[in-house]
């Protein structure tokens, strides 16, 4: 059974309710963050927590509570859970608001839900991406607006796809809800502009530098054509290649070594978290 906390409350995930005068459901105003346990323990904590705080601060939203009694509470919901690895989602919205554009006082809802892992074949043989001429406002904050990828939905199934990959004026930004890399040589390239900034990002990035050149920088959509590999990161998706963006074909269309690589090293890193 999954338990959740709101406002001083902790009940089962099915007990636990916002009020319909809430900022999220009227104005679509909240944000939330969403990250794994392994073996029991938060995975990046101290990051997950910087990125829910910056995102709270960007949207003038103040935190009810602060890092170590969030944690204190995080793994009372973890040890609730029974003991398997399990995700986290914390939402924090707009609050209840008599004339339903003032801000009031957040309401704070953190659940544990069960782990839905990406398909193992995806791994083997890489996913297809569509092109999709988009940048998401303040793609810097984790906000709670995903209707465009929603809305896609069916057009992504139609055409075989697997998500979006949101390009403006000729330069690639990100997936719908995962970061974007190109293996070039031994040089990784991830966009560093108009990005929600993952901390599975964040974490590749630190396993590669041993071994890779990293570059952060506008990334042109023209530099799909000659890049020898793709991959996305993200909490569920680890590094997970993509072999086709649209109508290109991503290196000779394989899954790559560069790719492999970083998937075991990640594996290995989260193995012993």
């Amino acid at each position: 059974m999954h338990y959740g906390y709101l406002n001083g409350t902790i009940r089962p995930v099915d007990e636990l309710s916002i009020g319909i005068t809430d900022l999220s459901l009227l104005r679509g105003y909240g944000l939330f963050d969403y990250f794994l346990t392994y073996n029991g323990r938060p995975f990046q904590w101290d990051w997950y927590w910087e990125r829910f705080q910056n995102s709270a601060t960007g949207l003038r939203l103040p935190l009810p509570m602060g890092k170590d009694e969030t944690y204190a509470l995080v793994m009372d919901l973890v040890n609730r859970a029974g003991g398997a690895d399990v995700a986290l989602r914390f939402v924090l919205t707009g609050g209840y608001s008599a004339d339903s554009i003032s801000i009031g006082e957040p309401n704070l809802l953190i659940i544990t839900e069960d782990i839905h892992p990406v398909p193992g074949e995806q791994y083997k043989v890489g996913i297809r991406v569509m092109l999709d001429e988009y940048v998401r406002d303040m793609a810097e904050i984790k906000s709670t607006d995903y209707k465009r990828v929603i809305l896609k939905a069916p057009a992504i199934r139609a055409a075989g796809a697997s998500d979006l990959l949101y390009h403006k004026d000729g330069e690639i930004s990100e997936l719908s809800r995962s970061n974007f890399f190109l293996v070039k040589g031994n040089t990784l390239i991830t966009p560093n502009r108009h990005i929600l900034r993952g901390i599975t990002r964040r974490t590749v990035i630190e396993l590669a530098k041993p071994d890779f050149f990293v570059e952060e920088r506008p990334v042109l959509l023209s530099e799909l054509q000659d890049a020898d590999e793709a991959f996305t990161t993200s909490s569920t998706k680890r590094v997970l290649p993509i072999v086709q963006v649209g109508e290109i074909t991503i290196g000779n269309g394989q899954v790559g070594p560069k790719s492999r690589f970083l998937l075991q090293r990640f594996d290995e890193f989260v193995a012993k978290w």
